[in-house]
């Protein structure tokens, strides 16, 4: 057992363990990897409890020390011992920052950087499942975005121990590689801008001259770099939160205003821009987010290419340019300062070619463990209609779908979310 503090009803220990850098390596370089497992207080003395690990969503986020007990741990507190994983790289774990890399050598870091995808990210939860609870042990898993798609990756390497799976917003599209995804994925976003500009009809002109500005003057932010305008259409990813069309249409109104008052953004609009990229900051996220989707082939810049390839999205689009949604783009590495020291590798990344599978679609459509969760029908981030292929193909499923929330529902109603899924789970157990 690791130390072990109580935090508002709670019991948190921290635990670590070694585990090889690759796992078809066993032998070779080693890497460390944390976790948290937190219990609530009534029920610390319970050995009987179910455990379930928690994926966060990403790639290579970090997942917060859990300071109060309350939204979605709370749920699961309610039922679960969870165990609140550092994936590998992140928290606590053998970090990787990209102000601080011990690799310089792109030629050695873009391989190193392979190790990092859902394939081992299960392989070390599953060795934590053996060493805390015992090699026979079972326990839950629980999937939010990229989360699922982790679960989804677990339960086609190893389901052995798995009792039940839920995941939210996180059926990968198991069917298709990395191309076909960022290209429907883009034309779904171009549907969710449609509906952006109806119901705030004049952000058009104000969206047109934003990116005209940005275009054509050296707009420098609080940190000294310029806003580049598709740096500034990245705030499309906003669109895809429970109120984000909203949220974004408070920051286009504020830049027009600024542009009226200031002739140029104000801190507030740049700090928002900042907080949206922040994510890109991360060297896992970057530089692993397209390969998160790859069984195989090179990505190679899928995203940009997509992008390029929709005249919507092009800066001189009439009458007003497209946001793009959640996405990595090659230009990142050079305007945004943080990640140029990932440039060079992110390139040989996106060239790698024979990447592991992350799913075995026939065990899949055999699979015994009951599976619930939700398909947002009109997630910017996981498009149904793959979201749905993937639900229809896997055994022992029970979806909810539903255009009540968006991507981030478990944040928003967490009673209400964990409460549905909670019986779905019981109902489709007791069926087993």
């Amino acid at each position: 057992m690791g130390s072990q503090v109580a935090v508002d009803r709670m019991l948190v220990t921290g635990h670590r363990i070694e585990v090889p850098l690759d796992w078809s390596a066993p032998a070779g370089p080693q890497i460390s990897v944390h976790a948290r497992e937190v219990v609530a207080a009534e029920h610390a003395g319970d050995a009987n409890r179910p455990a379930i690990v928690w994926f966060q969503g990403g790639p290579g986020h970090e997942i917060a020390f859990p300071d109060h007990r309350g939204g979605w741990l709370e749920q699961l507190l309610t039922r679960y011992r969870v165990l609140l994983l550092d994936q590998r790289g992140t928290g606590l774990s053998t970090p990787l920052d990209a102000r601080s890399l011990t690799i310089s050598d792109p030629a050695v870091l873009g391989p190193y950087l392979t190790h990092f995808r859902q394939d081992s990210i299960v392989r070390d939860a599953d060795r934590f499942r053996a060493t805390l609870y015992g090699e026979d042990a079972d326990w839950y898993v629980f999937g939010q975005s990229f989360g699922g798609f982790c679960s989804l990756t677990y339960l086609s390497l190893l389901p052995e121990h798995l009792r039940g799976v839920i995941i939210t917003g996180g059926f990968a599209p198991v069917l298709h590689e990395t191309d076909e995804i960022c290209t429907r994925l883009f034309n779904h976003v171009a549907t969710r801008n449609a509906e952006y500009y109806a119901r705030f009809p004049a952000d058009v002109a104000r969206v047109r001259r934003i990116v005209d500005h940005l275009e054509t003057t050296n707009e420098v932010d609080g940190q000294g770099q310029r806003l580049s305008a598709r740096r500034f259409l990245m705030l499309g990813g906003m669109i895809g939160h429970q109120h984000g069309a909203a949220e974004l249409h408070g920051i286009i109104e504020r830049a027009d205003s600024d542009l009226d008052q200031l002739h140029m953004l104000g801190g507030a609009v740049h700090l928002q821009i900042a907080e949206t990229m922040s994510p890109a900051t991360n060297p896992i996220y970057t530089v692993l987010h397209e390969a998160a989707y790859s069984n195989g082939p090179a990505t190679r810049w899928a995203a940009e290419r997509a992008r390029l390839a929709d005249p919507r999205y092009a800066l001189d689009a009439q009458p007003v340019p497209y946001f793009t949604g959640e996405a990595v783009f090659p230009w990142m590495l050079e305007e945004l300062r943080e990640l140029r020291p990932l440039r060079d590798a992110a390139n040989v990344l996106a060239e790698h070619e024979g990447w592991p599978p992350l799913y075995d679609v026939a065990r899949l459509r055999a699979n015994m463990v009951p599976v619930v969760g939700t398909v947002y029908w009109d997630d910017e981030y996981v498009e149904r209609t793959m979201a749905l292929e993937t639900v229809s193909l896997l055994g022992n499923c029970r979806p909810w779908i539903t255009n009540e929330y968006e991507h981030g529902a478990y944040r928003v109603d967490p009673k209400h979310v964990g409460d549905r899924l909670f019986s779905m789970l019981d109902d489709l157990t007791a069926r087993r």
